[in-house]
C-alpha cells in the first residue's frame, strides 16, 4: 500500500511540475507575449521587436517568396492574416525547435484578446494548408482533421486552387 502511495505521489509532483513549467501547446503554456507590428504573407508575422515568426504546422501560398511567382489564394490567405494579426497582442508558444534555417522564430500563434488559436483558424477556413516539420509536430493531428474538414467544405484554397 504504501508503494501505491509512493506512486500516486510522484505521479502528482510530476504533474505539478509539468503545470508550472509549462508543457503543452495551450496559451497558458510557455511562450511569449509580443506585439505584431505586420503580416508579412499568410504564414510569417514580423514583432515590433523585430523578430520574424513563422507559424508551425501550415502553409500558406505564396506571396512574397523571392523567385517565386504568386500563388493561387496567396492574396486571400495574407489578407486574412492581417485581419486577424493587424496590431494585435499575441502569445507565442514554441515547438521543439525553436528557429527555422532561416532565423526565423517557430511558433503557435494565439491571439491574446480572446486566444484565437491563428495557425488552427488558418487551416479550419481554408487559408492554409498542413506542414509538418519534425520535430515541431504537436498540432499535426489537429491540424490534418482541420485541413480535411475545410476540404471537404470546398472552403478556401480547397475550391479556388488546383494542385
Amino acid at each position: 500500500m504504501r508503494r501505491v502511495f509512493r506512486v500516486l505521489a510522484l505521479i502528482l509532483v510530476a504533474l505539478a511540475f509539468a503545470a508550472v513549467a509549462g508543457c503543452g501547446s495551450s496559451p497558458s503554456a510557455t511562450g511569449d507575449t509580443a506585439q505584431v507590428r505586420r503580416v508579412v504573407d499568410g504564414d510569417t508575422i514580423l514583432l515590433t521587436s523585430g523578430e520574424r515568426v513563422r507559424l508551425i504546422g501550415i502553409d500558406t501560398p505564396e506571396s512574397v517568396k523571392p523567385g517565386t511567382p504568386v500563388q493561387c489564394f496567396a492574396k486571400r490567405a495574407s489578407a486574412f492574416t492581417h485581419t486577424l494579426l493587424d496590431g494585435a497582442r499575441v502569445r507565442l508558444v514554441y515547438g521543439a525547435e525553436r528557429r527555422d534555417r532561416y532565423g526565423r522564430l517557430l511558433a503557435y500563434v494565439y491571439r491574446a484578446r480572446d486566444r484565437l488559436f491563428v495557425n488552427a483558424e488558418l487551416v479550419r477556413q481554408g487559408y492554409a494548408r498542413t506542414l509538418e516539420i519534425a520535430p515541431n509536430t504537436g498540432h499535426a493531428r489537429q491540424f490534418a482533421a482541420l485541413a480535411s474538414a475545410a476540404r471537404r467544405a470546398g472552403k478556401g484554397l480547397w475550391s479556388a486552387c488546383r494542385r
